[in-house]
């Protein structure tokens, strides 16, 4: 797998060895951050379930100002600290190994965060369970921009606290939903 644009385009990230890990396929991420380029330049953001680390690290190479990664596992944890040391991103990454749901209770380091990465194993209600607790979070900044991939065909719920489904798009058996801060899309409704 390889960074798709920006500084650091072409470099290539480590990837999982073993089923554990569903990397976001190329394809996916080049549309997802078509889509959000214009909220990288200086964005905090943060991957959760962050695997090899690649939607984080192409925000960075990308723009954004700094990046903080959680994952559990220690297999993929080790595989984002090799892939940040690697590409010499130490200065703009935080690397946090713990639940994610837990951690979301609490304010997280490098908050608040811009643009937020959620991409749990498509079983077990992950994707909806993350969103109840980003819904009610300290740490994410006034306009957060909620990036969601699960599996294709599950519909999402419109909101979640103060957080509004925005655009889905599907990818074969992905499907990608974006969730934005509710000030912030009646703000754009109301400027269109």
């Amino acid at each position: 797998m390889r960074i798709i644009a920006g500084r650091l385009r072409g470099r290539r990230l480590l990837t999982p060895r073993t089923g554990a890990v569903r990397p976001t396929s190329d394809r996916v991420r080049e549309s997802v951050f078509g889509i959000i380029e214009g909220r990288l330049a200086g964005a905090r953001v943060l991957d959760l379930f962050a695997g090899s680390g690649a939607l984080g690290i192409e925000s960075i190479s990308r723009g954004a100002a700094a990046a903080t990664f959680v994952e559990r596992d220690p297999r993929a944890i080790d595989l984002v600290r090799r892939n940040v040391e690697a590409l010499g991103l130490g200065e703009e990454c935080r690397v946090l190994r713990g639940d994610a749901l837990r951690l979301l209770s609490g304010r997280l380091p490098g908050a608040p965060f811009d643009v937020v990465f959620v991409d749990p194993p498509y079983s077990g209600g992950l994707a909806e369970r993350t969103l109840h607790q980003l819904g009610a979070c300290e740490s994410l900044s006034p306009s957060v921009l909620v990036v969601v991939e699960h599996a294709a065909g599950v519909r999402l719920s419109d909101g979640y606290g103060r957080l509004a489904r925005g655009r889905a798009k599907r990818y074969g058996d992905t499907e990608i939903t974006f969730f934005e801060t509710r000030d912030t899309k009646t703000a754009e409704r109301g400027n269109a």
